[in-house]
């Protein structure tokens, strides 16, 4: 199976733009580089498994979204849909705590 990095990279970056996050916001809470997020987002940059499981983490969605442009199970989109609507007109303080409590319970 051929992966297109391109449009893993343009995946990445709509999803991180529906969030309403910034690339320092989610390369802080994934513990990466802005430039190396910036260059996977514009594919001069191909991701590993532990880039691209931090990356689903943070942006709330499952590898099968970044990779192929699906998701596998309903029951989560409308998960994320409900989350997405909640924190979308929040500032970026309130953002950041979000973030950090899905981190929290996710542990």
């Amino acid at each position: 199976m051929y992966i297109d990095y391109k449009e893993v990279g343009k995946r990445i970056a709509t999803r991180r733009k529906e969030l309403g996050l910034k690339q320092s916001e989610v390369t802080e809470a994934a513990g990466l580089s802005d430039k190396y997020l910036s260059n996977i987002e514009r594919a001069t940059s191909i991701l590993s498994v532990d880039v691209l499981m931090k990356l689903c983490k943070v942006l709330v969605v499952t590898p099968d979204y970044f990779l192929l442009g699906t998701t596998t199970n309903a029951d989560n989109s409308d998960c994320e849909k409900y989350v997405y609507e909640k924190i979308k007109n929040m500032d970026n303080d309130k953002k950041k705590l979000a973030i950090s409590l899905i981190d929290w319970l996710s542990q």
